[in-house]
């Protein structure tokens, strides 16, 4: 049995490649930051309540930090001084 994969992007569990559906265009490539960023905030609203933007923009920063994809880029960087 093999270890299952997650998406590098948003966690999401996944049979196989780097990004699940989510996260990718129709051509199979990762999404932008500011697309991917607007959606997991929203996802933040939604599933923990949160209706403080600012909060939710915080936290979802603080998730993209623990993320493959995204804890390199310049904005989840400055989040984190």
């Amino acid at each position: 049995m093999s270890e299952q994969k997650h998406c590098e992007s948003c966690g999401m569990s996944i049979d196989d490649g780097t990004y699940c559906n989510y996260c990718t265009d129709d051509a199979g490539n990762l999404q932008s930051f500011e697309e991917r960023f607007e959606r997991m905030i929203q996802w933040v609203e939604r599933h923990e309540g949160v209706s403080d933007r600012e909060i939710a923009e915080q936290k979802t920063l603080a998730y993209m930090a623990t993320m493959p994809a995204w804890r390199e880029h310049p904005r989840v960087r400055a989040a984190e001084s």
